[in-house]
């Protein structure tokens, strides 16, 4: 049925309720992460809107509430390319919540120049990997009193021409943006797995996904060649809301309980590319990450 359904394009759709159940969702004040919101709002689910522009957050606030019915929805202020905001999110978070179910981070950056985090990490690798990194490792005590709890990890088919540069993570010798993003996407990839092997037996799962060629702001540096094929192809793209699908399958389907660490697309599992799977490299980039972010997490 699945195979059958991707193949002639049914959407897929569930009425499971979230009733009682905490998100957090990162870069939910547009595209596939406020379509996301709405989803998950209209279940039932307390979402909170982490998000960097809070002038945009609000009006993505006033909309989610409207369009959900559901007025259980706050944002707040989250910096992924800043630590010290992403400490004071979770903190916020910590001291706030009583519980956090579902943990979607899907926020990135794309293609975008060369430029460096606070921190002084590349910006795609710094606000695409490193930042949700850092989230999940100070929201993970209250992921697991929460569980069952689930942690998405939005990458790209992009992660599929992405290899890891362990010894220039930050790309200070060379820069290419398409490679920095595919990087980035690869990085979202492994940490999903590595994170699975060490929450097993916990009830906390996790998943990666493709989310389809959405159109999106992220689309803002791509140059005039790119941009120019990209409208050629725009029957084919998909809209925030289908965009959206395969980050809800993965927060919600009950099927997928008992699975963890896997990759999806199409609102199906799907495979990643060789280096996704590679758990030698998976687990050099968590003690890379560890390092640089001066943390320990075993």
């Amino acid at each position: 049925m699945q195979a059958l359904r991707n193949l002639f394009g049914a959407p897929w759709s569930s009425d499971v309720r979230l009733d009682g159940q905490t998100a957090v969702i990162t870069g939910a004040n547009t595209g596939i992460g406020k379509e996301t919101a709405i989803d998950l709002a209209k279940r039932g689910a307390r979402v909170i809107l982490a998000c960097r522009d809070m002038e945009k957050a609000q009006t993505a606030l006033t909309d989610v509430i409207k369009s959900s019915g559901n007025d259980n929805v706050v944002c707040m202020k989250l910096d992924l390319s800043d630590s010290k905001s992403i400490r004071e999110f979770a903190t916020n978070v910590q001291q706030n919540e009583q519980k956090l179910n579902l943990l979607i981070n899907n926020a990135g950056v794309m293609v975008c120049p060369y430029g460096k985090t606070a921190d002084g990490f590349e910006m795609q690798i710094g606000v695409n990997h490193f930042g949700h990194f850092l989230l999940t490792y100070l929201l993970m005590d209250l992921i697991k009193r929460s569980a069952p709890a689930r942690i998405v990890n939005v990458s790209s088919m992009a992660h599929s021409w992405g290899s890891i540069n362990l010894e220039d993570i930050n790309s200070e010798k060379s820069y290419n943006k398409n490679k920095a993003y595919a990087q980035s996407k690869l990085a979202n990839v492994l940490f999903t797995r590595s994170l699975a092997k060490r929450l097993e037996g916990t009830g906390v799962t996790t998943y990666s996904l493709h989310p389809g060629v959405v159109q999106t702001d992220l689309w803002r540096h791509l140059s005039a060649p790119e941009r120019f094929f990209m409208k050629i192809a725009k029957p084919f793209t998909k809209d925030s809301v289908e965009g959206a699908q395969t980050t809800i399958y993965c927060a919600v389907e009950p099927s997928l309980e008992k699975e963890s660490g896997a990759y999806y697309s199409g609102c199906a599992a799907a495979s990643c590319s060789a280096a996704g799977k590679d758990d030698e490299l998976a687990q050099k980039l968590w003690e890379l990450s560890c390092k640089m972010l001066s943390l320990s997490w075993d």
